[in-house]
């Protein structure tokens, strides 16, 4: 092969690497969509659905519950969903990641009723703000520690 035709080669291949334009940060954010012919989620805290941009990694962050820092666990509903969610935080930090980058939630909640969705809405809403996630919520009879009354898993798009 000619040094010509390498040296070409050689180029294509590092213009190929060069990043674009194209990858700047806005581009790799997910996009929320709630058509306006179904039932309007965000007042409840979470999204139809959401669109990961092209090529992202994911990460699965494991159901994080209300235990605090020495595996504590309060008997009141509203406080697990609180230190849970700080406890979701932590885990997105120690990913690197912010709460606007978590596509989707799933929720479980022990002995699930209407009561509990206030709880529920306030600390999704106190964390996502307007990019809310999909969410689901499951309810169980009981979760891995009986005095578990709350857990939440989480997927998220990474940069």
């Amino acid at each position: 092969m000619s040094r010509a035709i390498t040296n070409l080669l050689i180029g294509g291949l590092l213009i190929m690497t060069i990043p674009t334009a194209t990858t700047a940060s806005e581009d790799r954010k997910l996009t929320i969509v709630n058509p306006r012919t179904l039932y309007g989620p965000s007042p409840n805290g979470y999204s139809t659905a959401v669109i990961t941009p092209p090529g992202a990694r994911v990460a699965y962050i494991s159901g994080q519950g209300g235990q605090d820092s020495t595996g504590g666990l309060s008997p009141d509903f509203a406080i697990q969903v609180k230190q849970a969610y700080a406890n979701l935080r932590t885990a997105l930090e120690g990913i690197g990641a912010k709460p606007d980058q978590v596509a989707k939630l799933t929720v479980f909640v022990v002995d699930h009723d209407m009561s509990k969705l206030e709880a529920l809405t306030r600390n999704v809403k106190e964390m996502f703000g307007d990019a809310l996630p999909a969410q689901t919520l499951v309810p169980v009879p009981k979760l891995a520690i009986d005095p578990m009354l709350f857990e939440v898993e989480a997927v998220v798009i990474l940069e």
